[in-house]
């Protein structure tokens, strides 16, 4: 049998004249900052004195020694970040240009010192681009010039803090006769059987070449085998009827254990390979219809509303992250009725602890190729590279039911037509021939159970706008960078694959980040860790539009730009999903941080939760009662997304600025599974068009939507009076109960738990009351809590 040695122990990094100790998964910035030699770069300004750590070239050493008696032994690097040269005993084994690539290395009976020598990342990108030529990008660095993490480079939420490192986990794997190269199981169903066909690639040794193996495959009490001669088998095996696996919200996540043995003629096990599968169907449906054309994942034959988010690398150095942070992370996703993960191609193909999670939570996966914003040579050595990397990532993550869909690149086809790229790139290649000929090729070659779109945003040919909202997916940004968030109404994309608000972090993460600072909006930390273009006037301009802009009040500012964050998307959301099925999904962007920054993000970099998150898992809900303007007129949208009848009497209340009622109705709503009822509102409920002292307020079920005709600063408040009491739960000291009972008109009442104690967390987010009304907030890892300390973190929409 296959012998493996880890090889992640036992390494150093070389720094000047000294060997510092090394981390295995790891980098340079992290061994840096371990040993003492860098500040963290994430605090504070430390980011700007650290570009010289990308310039220089690095060395990783270990002694390497090993007596196994197999045939063959070979070095295995998961990820090496990036160009690297590696050397055992001063001689040379190989080297390496692509980050997202796993190498294999033939070193048998090779023992004495290793190095793994990183170039300096600028400087590999600077040699391809002169081979290549010039391509315009929408960043001033080379990142599309290597095939590296491209955010690391930075971007409009990240830091440019461009690393090199062993990055993923490094062996030394000793066999004989023969090992399992490549496993691809394709996974169908026909008619309530399950079918997985396991298309095997084997690489002997000189021994091994033309002796009888036998090969079997297991499944759910399924057996096949073959005896193989040369390199490849295909084995077929049946599950009558097996249990199918959802996303969330739709069934359960049952997960199928695959077995593969390959022994040699005699019945000795030479290698195994095992893989958790899923039984389902998924298809895109992109037929042309009266609206323009579709979007529409289809699973197991049901029509699918994604709920989505946008995922970047949860932290600047993806090393770091563990199986348990993602676990984490993607927790906190379902839990905000999230249902779709879009991995983003300016980051990484994540690891399997990634894809795992979310096999088990049921968050369907888009996976993106790694192409992002820029215009990328499609002429050696990148395009080599480009598909051996398409190949091995195919390959190794095909065997996740989460994965739904592979995406050809973010934003390219829409740059080349909108950026101003054609004029200079004058006739050279871009990147088109990537995502409209070699990927589509490569997944239908491999993984021909997914479709394929070639790019996000795309309307599916050229005959369209890339960005046509009319027809396939779309980025919707002009409404963050110039307009209101009620804009989000003027249109119904068929998907809406990108749109966001920014906001800043929590403030205990901004305390963290930025030590000793006064915070304001324009503090020096403040807009270091602010990436966006004019991102500070866009907030402001957005909360202009609906507040007094707080002076010297950095405490008020920062609840009112959470506060408009999780409005904006929330408004975006309601609208389109009370489109369905014209609209067949939100992907928001974007989920995560990985620092502390103002971003789009609904978690902090942290791990903090913004208004935003809260409000997710409102407007994510199975159900959703919301307003919405239709012309002249209010209609009531009942979203029921379950797969039962959501039959319920909404109250309907006309409010005027001070709660006391003008008039109410009771209106019988009936939804049929998977759909959307839209009624006009009752002549006499709607507020006056203009009105600044009445407002709507409809609830159902638990629910509640609202409707005030004119922006807050226009709306006459009464001045806000609550009660609060503070209630231990179960006499633990960590936990609390919250009560508060609104005197007036509370609008978006927020606790911010984290100025209670750092590690608060709250089970609500932003909440209207009524006088009389009393709600509940459940507060965790607080430590004991009086009054005073509460009001001090409650904030609402204040008198203008």
């Amino acid at each position: 049998m296959k012998d493996v040695t880890q090889l992640n122990e036992g390494w150093s990094l070389r720094h000047g004249e000294e060997l510092l100790e090394a981390a295995v998964p790891g980098c340079v910035h992290t061994d840096l900052l371990a040993a003492g030699a860098i500040p963290d770069p994430l605090i504070g300004l430390n980011e700007t004195g650290l570009a010289w750590v990308g310039r220089r070239a690095w060395t990783y050493v270990r002694p390497l020694a090993h007596d196994s008696a197999h045939e063959r032994t070979d070095l295995v690097f998961d990820g090496l970040d990036t160009a690297a040269s590696i050397t055992l005993d001063g001689r040379p084994v190989g080297t390496t240009r692509n980050m997202h690539r796993r190498y294999r290395f033939d070193v048998t009976g090779r023992t004495g010192d290793l190095q793994v020598r990183f170039a300096s990342a600028y400087d590999e990108a600077a040699a391809v681009r002169a081979l290549t030529g010039e391509r315009p990008n929408v960043y001033p660095e080379p990142s599309q010039y290597i095939r590296k993490m491209a955010c690391n480079f930075g971007w409009d939420w990240g830091p440019t803090l461009v690393t090199a490192g062993i990055w993923r986990p490094v062996r030394l794997e000793h066999w004989s006769t023969a090992r399992i190269d490549r496993v691809r199981p394709l996974v169908t169903l026909d008619h309530g059987t399950g079918r997985v066909e396991v298309h095997l690639e084997l690489e002997r040794t000189a021994k091994g070449q033309g002796r009888p193996l036998h090969v079997e495959a297991r499944i759910a009490g399924a057996r096949a085998e073959a005896v193989l001669m040369g390199d490849e088998a295909v084995l077929r095996l049946e599950v009558p009827e097996p249990r199918r696996w959802w996303p969330r919200g739709y069934g359960e996540q049952p997960l199928y254990e695959l077995h593969l043995t390959v022994s040699d003629d005699a019945g000795r096990p030479l290698d195994t390979w095992r893989r958790r599968i899923g039984f389902r169907t998924v298809e895109l449906d992109r037929s042309a219809d009266e609206h323009g054309t579709g979007f529409t994942l289809v699973v197991n034959g049901v029509r699918v509303f994604a709920r989505g988010v946008n995922w970047i690398p949860d932290d600047a150095f993806p090393s770091r992250i563990t199986a348990e942070r993602y676990r984490t992370r993607l927790t906190q996703a379902a839990e905000a009725n999230v249902d779709l993960v879009r991995v983003w191609g300016g980051g990484i193909y994540e690891d399997d602890a990634f894809y795992d999670a979310c096999d088990e939570l049921g968050l369907m996966v888009w996976q993106d190729f790694l192409f992002a914003c820029s215009a990328y040579p499609e002429e050696q050595p990148l395009r080599g590279e480009i598909e051996a990397e398409a190949r091995d990532n195919v390959v190794r993550l095909m065997p996740h039911p989460s994965l739904v869909l592979w995406n050809g690149n973010n934003e390219n086809l829409w740059g080349f037509r909108d950026w101003d790229w054609e004029g200079s790139l004058a006739g050279d290649s871009w990147g088109e021939g990537y995502y409209l000929g070699l990927l589509p090729r490569i997944v239908a070659e491999l993984d021909p159970t997914r479709p394929y779109a070639a790019g996000s945003p795309w309307s599916g040919s050229w005959d369209h706008h890339p960005n046509d909202p009319a027809h396939g997916t779309h980025h919707s940004w002009e409404v963050w960078n110039r307009q209101d968030y009620a804009e989000y109404r003027a249109s119904v994309p068929r998907f809406v694959a990108e749109f966001g608000w920014q906001a800043p972090p929590a403030l205990a993460t901004l305390r963290r980040a930025l030590p000793g600072e006064r915070l304001a909006p324009d503090s020096p930390g403040m807009l270091h860790h602010q990436k966006a273009e004019d991102g500070n006037g866009k907030l402001d301009r957005g909360l202009a539009r609906h507040f007094p802009l707080p002076e010297d009040d950095f405490d008020r500012w920062h609840y009112l730009t959470q506060l408009v964050q999780a409005r904006a998307v929330a408004a975006g959301v309601e609208h389109w999903r009370s489109h369905w099925p014209r609209c067949a999904g939100t992907v928001v962007w974007q989920l995560n941080d990985c620092w502390p920054v103002t971003s789009w993000a609904a978690v902090d970099g942290d791990g903090r939760v913004k208004p935003l998150y809260h409000e997710l898992r409102r407007v994510y809900a199975d159900r959703l009662l919301t307003v919405q303007p239709d012309g002249d007129a209010l209609v009531l949208a009942g979203v029921n997304q379950s797969a039962t009848p959501w039959r319920t009497a909404v109250t309907l209340r006309r409010c005027a600025a001070d709660g006391s009622l003008i008039r109410e109705s009771v209106l019988e709503v009936t939804a049929a599974p998977r759909s959307v009822v839209r009624l006009p509102v009752p002549d006499g409920l709607a507020p006056g068009e203009r009105s600044a002292k009445e407002f709507l307020v409809a609830d159902a079920d638990g629910l509640r939507a609202l409707h005030f005709p004119v922006p807050d600063k226009d709306f006459a408040y009464p001045r806000p009076a609550y009660d609060v009491e503070v209630k231990p739960v179960d006499g633990q000291e960590d936990r609390v109960d919250i009560v508060v009972t609104a005197r007036t008109l509370v609008r978006d009442l927020l606790l911010q738990p984290d100025r209670i104690a750092p590690a608060a967390h709250c089970d609500r987010g932003p909440q209207t009351l009524l006088p009389g009304e009393q709600t509940r907030l459940r507060v965790t890892g607080c430590g004991p809590v009086d009054v005073q300390d509460v009001r001090a973190a409650l904030y609402c929409v204040d008198a203008a």
